[in-house]
């Protein structure tokens, strides 16, 4: 009786730690639900399968949604027309396969999980988080619109797979997001590394991603903020659970839209758990140089929950709140607001019945 007692305090204690305030913050910005829209699962362009679809930006009336199919990367161009606030037509325009001759290809694993136009250039920036298993690097280089290697950034050692820090497996560059001053892009990693702190679990951690700012002219980092992700926010019924960062929006000098997602296995269609969170930077050190934050002591950017996806599941097509990993700025509204147009990545449906999702949200920017 003693052994069960003390394991229900403890499930008590798990649940009520888990995560930060479930109140939904609107000091800064506020975010509504407009529609959705269901890519179908068996839609193929030029040849190629639509699925995997890990990073969307948005330019000109067209969308270019990257795919992180590791042996066939690739974006597509498409558009999305908006008839009020309601996705009325979704048309994938053509396939851009990546060019794979450059040398740089050849120590490089593509594993591809953000995309995004460069309003002066006309080129495209991607990231890959690589395979840290087969000691290949992430990295992040950019792109012509008809997919020829231009050139890349330079990573710290501490992103590199031989480096005293080392990445976690499918934990690295999972979002993209251009500087609001336009110079350079900062770059998101979706787990900590293995020597800045642990993985997120149900139980409250010190779970420290880097966020780190390139320069467009130097190709070099030239500073860095830690985020602190939040907590696993189901009970896994099989042995697997993750919480990580999967896309980021400087909307404002050192503010961001942060998306988090989190998935605990054994829960069916049900496992995902999605929410945006307001991020200030403003006051967080750079932690650029320093080689292991864990035990640092340093200021982490703030952050406040702006939207939770569980708020709509009834609202979307399918009641399935799925893998959400990219989110853009879209067209502006009759109203003059913009919109948050999100994606999700089904994954090619290998892991049971997942689906290619666009969520529209309008913005209210106080």
């Amino acid at each position: 009786m003693k052994n069960y007692l003390l394991l229900a305090l403890s499930s008590i204690l798990i649940l009520t730690s888990c995560g930060t305030s479930k109140k939904i913050s609107t000091e800064n910005i506020t975010l509504k639900f407009l529609d959705d829209y269901i890519i179908p699962a068996d839609l193929e362009i030029d040849g190629t399968k639509v699925g995997g679809l890990s990073g969307i930006d948005y330019h000109n009336d067209n969308f270019y949604l990257v795919c992180d199919h590791p042996g066939n990367p690739r974006f597509y161009v498409a558009s999305v027309a908006l008839s009020n606030t309601k996705i009325d037509t979704v048309i994938f325009k053509n396939t851009v396969m990546i060019q794979q001759d450059a040398n740089f290809f050849k120590d490089n694993t593509l594993d591809l999980e953000a995309i995004r136009y460069n309003t002066t250039s006309g080129n495209l920036w991607l990231t890959s988080e690589g395979s840290i298993k087969k000691n290949k690097n992430p990295s992040i280089f950019s792109v012509t619109p008809e997919g020829k290697y231009i050139s890349n950034f330079e990573m710290p050692d501490y992103f590199k797979v031989d480096g005293y820090q080392k990445p976690r497996n499918n934990g690295v560059f999972e979002g993209l997001s251009e500087s609001f001053d336009k110079k350079g892009y900062w770059a998101g990693m979706e787990l900590p590394l293995e020597k800045d702190g642990p993985k997120p679990k149900l139980y409250p951690t010190n779970s420290l991603v880097r966020i780190t700012n390139f320069n467009l002219v130097s190709k070099k980092p030239v500073s860095q903020f830690a985020f602190k992700l939040e907590s696993i926010s189901k009970i896994p019924w099989k042995y697997f659970a993750v919480n990580g960062l999967t896309d980021l929006i400087e909307y404002a000098p050192n503010k961001f839209l942060v998306l988090e997602r989190a998935f605990s296995a054994g829960h069916g269609s049900t496992g995902n758990t999605v929410r945006i969170f307001d991020v200030d930077a403003s006051s967080a050190s750079n932690t650029l140089l320093i080689q292991n934050i864990k035990h640092a002591k340093i200021n982490t950017a703030t952050k406040k929950l702006v939207f939770n996806f569980d708020s709509i599941k009834d609202k979307l097509t399918e009641n399935i709140i799925d893998n959400i990993e990219g989110m853009s700025f879209g067209p502006k509204l009759p109203n003059g607001n913009s919109t948050l147009i999100l994606i999700s990545d089904n994954n090619f449906n290998s892991m049971g019945k997942q689906l290619s999702q666009i969520i529209l949200l309008e913005v209210d920017l106080k």
